[in-house]
């Protein structure tokens, strides 16, 4: 496996939107700081991270993490929690599970085939 030039970060690739202020950047970035590992693996120019939310502080607020790397579908994820620290918690590990999933299906196949059949196969006849 050869390692990313540039890798991606948070403090890099996040940008906000609707319903936050630039302000914000920087603590909603510490929420996501757990993420910069899992985001390692892609190159930091290919890929964006976008957080807004709707409706914030009221009732039925809605925040949208959404996640762009260059050659993949987008990744969006969503929370209704009420309370914003919670809701931001819960699109960070949503999106960590689904680049965890995407990782999983890029996978060559046959890689997959030789780690999970380990045995050498045998035709059951012993040598002496």
């Amino acid at each position: 496996m050869t390692a990313v030039t540039d890798p991606a970060t948070v403090s890099e690739c996040l940008r906000v939107g609707a319903g936050f202020s630039q302000g914000d950047l920087n603590w909603i970035a510490e929420q996501f700081v757990t993420l910069d590992s899992r985001l390692a693996a892609f190159h930091a120019d290919s890929t964006e991270l976008e957080v807004s939310v709707k409706d914030r502080a009221a009732r039925g607020q809605k925040v949208t993490l959404e996640c762009w790397i260059a050659g993949r579908q987008k990744i969006v994820t969503t929370s209704t929690e009420e309370d914003l620290h919670a809701a931001l918690n819960d699109v960070r590990d949503d999106l960590r599970r689904k680049l965890n999933d995407s990782k999983t299906k890029q996978e060559p196949r046959h890689n997959r085939h030789l780690r999970e059949h380990a045995e050498p196969e045998t035709d059951g006849e012993l040598v002496e």
